[in-house]
């Protein structure tokens, strides 16, 4: 019993001579720190941004063997805060996107531009680009589809 207490009076002791120094702890605040968190906490209240497209899915239709297939679709940020595209990730090595690296703010638009290379991919194709942004999904996916006729057999 005497070693409970012993022990609940070295806890007790340590816990109020750790808090005797409550007021150089405000001083230890860094004004910055604040500012930069209310700054942040007032754009979060806005809420994500919105991605709107001119266009999620461009049929390319029937072109040959060997072509290269170039889009571009539009992205405007209907939202409140800035939109950011972190990554545009193709389904294929043969699609490559160019997206805007900068922050869309809202009511600005941007392109994303695509090219497909049809060299050995014939037939029906459906590539996919998904983006990753700061919209609630925090993803977003476009798509290239259509036919690409195969090169004669030599």
């Amino acid at each position: 019993m005497k070693k409970i207490t012993l022990l609940v009076a070295v806890i007790s002791i340590s816990f109020f001579s750790a808090c005797k120094d409550g007021a150089n702890a405000t001083k230890k605040i860094n004004k910055e720190n604040l500012n930069k968190a209310a700054s942040r906490d007032a754009e979060i209240k806005k809420g994500t941004a919105l991605i709107a497209f001119d266009k999620k899915v461009y049929d390319f239709g029937t072109v040959n063997e060997g072509d290269i297939v170039e889009t571009s679709f539009k992205i405007t940020n209907s939202g409140k805060t800035d939109l950011v595209i972190t990554n545009a990730q193709p389904s294929c090595g043969c699609t490559v996107p160019v997206w805007p690296k900068a922050p869309i703010k809202p009511g600005e638009s941007g392109e994303v531009k695509v090219k497909f290379n049809t060299s050995g991919k014939p037939n029906r194709q459906n590539k996919t680009i998904t983006l990753t942004t700061n919209t609630e999904s925090g993803r977003e996916v476009l798509t290239l589809k259509g036919s690409v006729t195969p090169k004669a057999k030599k």
